[in-house]
């Protein structure tokens, strides 16, 4: 009977342990994003402003592309699932930053001849990541809903695409510290992945129609992650609980989620504080 009791204890304490990282990780990442209110602010910026022209500037044009004249379709709605993706790029776009200021300081070292799990390490800093972009992604709809945006399934819907942005958060997140690990270059880092938000936006279906983009950006957009996050939420938005467009799109960026976050875990464990530069 004692055996038993050691033995589940010792299983508890490993299960816990687990627990224990993955919270510790995401405590401290979160008070780091707090005490810089620019991480949530500055991510916003770009994607407001995009809001902003887009709908002043090309409004009523767009608001007849889009709807191929019926006019049943306004741009406000249409737009919207682009500015939330959008929202979710920027603001995974830093994570590689960020852990390359835990290297620079030896911060990073000394978590790396801790006993911590590195899954426990990666999904920490994930969750901290996600909850910044949750209150952007808030903030997105409720302006979006200011201008005029219409929700086809009304609040409930609103915190699925919620869901949707975290989910395509994630697989950035696991890039953009890929490509911190390898280059070990903040300003490559910050460079590489900021640049790429407009190249994966443009050659999508965020801002049109994907049949009315020419034939080589169709094809683009076909493999291109923003538009199976953008395709998730538009259903959303404008047609209703489309759930086989939902689910199918969700299932593909959880795919990704998985690959590059188990990509991320690799090379975190692969590690040492003899390749810091």
């Amino acid at each position: 009977m004692t055996i038993k009791t050691a033995t589940d204890s010792g299983q508890k304490s490993v299960n816990n342990s687990f627990r224990t990282d993955v919270w510790a990780n995401f405590m401290r990442w979160g008070r780091k994003l707090v005490r810089n209110p620019f991480a949530l602010v500055g991510s916003l910026i770009q994607p407001v402003i995009f809001l902003i022209l887009f709908l002043e500037v090309f409004g009523q044009v767009m608001t007849d592309a889009v709807s191929r004249g019926s006019g049943t379709i306004v741009y406000e709605s249409f737009l919207l699932p682009a500015i939330v993706i959008m929202v979710s790029l920027t603001g995974a776009a830093t994570s590689g930053t960020e852990l390359l200021d835990d290297i620079n300081y030896g911060i990073f070292e000394k978590v790396l001849v801790s006993p911590m799990n590195r899954a426990g390490i990666f999904l920490g800093k994930t969750l901290a990541e996600m909850t910044m972009v949750t209150v952007q992604i808030v903030i997105i709809l409720v302006l979006g809903w200011l201008f005029g945006a219409t929700f086809a399934t009304g609040v409930w819907g609103g915190l699925v695409i919620i869901g949707i942005g975290i989910v395509f958060a994630g697989w950035y997140v696991g890039f953009s510290i890929i490509v911190a690990l390898l280059t070990r270059d903040s300003g490559a880092t910050v460079l590489f992945t900021s640049l790429l938000v407009f190249p994966l936006l443009f050659l999508s279906s965020a801002f049109l129609p994907v049949e009315t983009l020419p034939g080589w950006i169709q094809i683009v957009s076909s493999v291109n992650p923003v538009t199976y996050g953008v395709d998730a939420t538009r259903a959303l938005i404008i047609t209703g609980w489309s759930w086989d467009v939902i689910l199918s799109n969700l299932a593909v960026l959880i795919g990704l989620d998985l690959v590059f976050g188990a990509i991320a875990v690799r090379m975190l464990t692969q590690a040492s504080g003899t390749d810091v530069a």
